[in-house]
């Protein structure tokens, strides 16, 4: 085989290698003063102490990152663990964390394998059993063996799988704005390659998330204050470890795509509090598919009253104005809601609050 026919491999596992070794901040991008981050997001600043959990895993050694935050009140003795959304990070959960400790909840926000401040590995399988596996072991090794999960976007599909799989382990299940809620291949979204995935995933640039964040996560409305989870994001793949980033962010979409939680509903035993922005349009692959299969996807208040009918015990709260990151859009109702959705997720049935003012 002639040399050319090995570069594009070796150059791109050559440049994952060098994105992984030593773990040093890159400097600033060539963009002005837009922040480039290391490949486990070194040079951004969580809002509490970040540890890391170590392990091997399909022959890897990995560690992933976490934040194990204290009550700042009286303790209720409860734990709550936060699983977040493909292009959000643990950091991301930072007013849902202190709305709940104040409030007494020990509250563990995870960022997972494959994000964020935790390992990128080059050769890893990808799935929500996985993901679940790993993180049961870390509560495990915090002497956590029950909780509630709140699961946000991706975060959602891996929360239900987890339930599946743990159920006794589980007081309740909060889903925000999930994912998951339809299977998108049985739909008419074209099937895509990995390396289709990690194609489009090079192609992410801080204009290309504000734009997807503005019109999905805040139903066409922009606050300044959006602009530093843009930069987050946007500094990953600046860095370094663009390509690793954008490969791991790739076997994520493969997995989201390929392993429907869809056909489970009835079998989560678990109470689950439905939290729903219902401008919210998100659904993997709809850029792939044709404009008359798009027309049907990511209608989300028709999707979680069929979810909600489906789980056997759940209690759906729709926020009519808000989009894909209500938690972010409308902090302070939509944690109202959730601190009384949590109190009384086991009823069933569906409930509106006044929609809050766009901010």
């Amino acid at each position: 085989m002639r040399l050319s026919a090995l570069l594009p491999g070796l150059c791109f596992h050559l440049a994952m290698a060098a994105a992984l070794v030593g773990g040093i901040p890159a400097p600033a991008g060539a963009a002005g003063d837009e922040p480039a981050y290391g490949p486990e997001l070194q040079g951004f600043d969580y809002p509490w102490p970040v540890s890391y959990f170590s392990f091997t895993s399909q022959g890897e050694a990995l560690r992933m990152a976490y934040m194990d935050v204290k009550p700042a009140t009286a303790a209720n003795g409860k734990t709550v663990v936060l699983f977040h959304g493909k292009n959000f990070c643990a950091a991301t959960c930072q007013e849902t964390v202190a709305t709940l400790i104040e409030v007494g909840y020990r509250v563990v926000a995870v960022d997972q394998i494959g994000f964020c401040k935790s390992s990128k590995p080059a050769h890893y399988q990808f799935s929500f059993q996985q993901l679940a596996g790993n993180t049961h072991a870390l509560l495990a090794s915090l002497g956590i063996s029950r909780a509630t999960i709140i699961g946000h976007s991706v975060g959602g599909m891996l929360g239900m799988r987890y339930a599946l799989t743990y159920p006794d382990d589980l007081d309740q299940l909060v889903l925000v704005n999930p994912i998951g809620l339809e299977d998108w291949k049985a739909k008419g979204v074209p099937w895509q390659s990995i390396d289709g995935w990690y194609q489009q995933e090079l192609k992410t640039t801080a204009d290309s998330i504000r734009d997807y964040q503005r019109s999905t996560y805040y139903a066409g409305t922009w606050d300044a204050k959006y602009e530093r989870w843009v930069q987050m994001l946007a500094g990953l793949y600046r860095g370094p470890g663009h390509d690793i980033v954008s490969w791991n962010a790739a076997l994520v979409d493969d997995m989201a795509y390929t392993q429907p939680v869809f056909y489970e509903f009835e079998k989560l035993s678990v109470p689950v509090l439905l939290l729903i922005g219902d401008k919210d349009t998100t659904a993997l692959g709809k850029n792939l598919a044709p404009q008359a299969v798009r027309a049907m996807l990511g209608n989300y208040p028709v999707l979680a009253k069929a979810a909600a009918s489906r789980f056997p015990q759940a209690r759906l709260v729709e926020f009519p104005d808000l989009g894909h990151a209500p938690q972010i859009q409308a902090a302070d109702a939509f944690h109202k809601a959730l601190l009384e959705g949590m109190r009384t997720s086991a009823a069933v049935g569906p409930a509106k609050p006044e929609a809050p003012a766009a901010r």
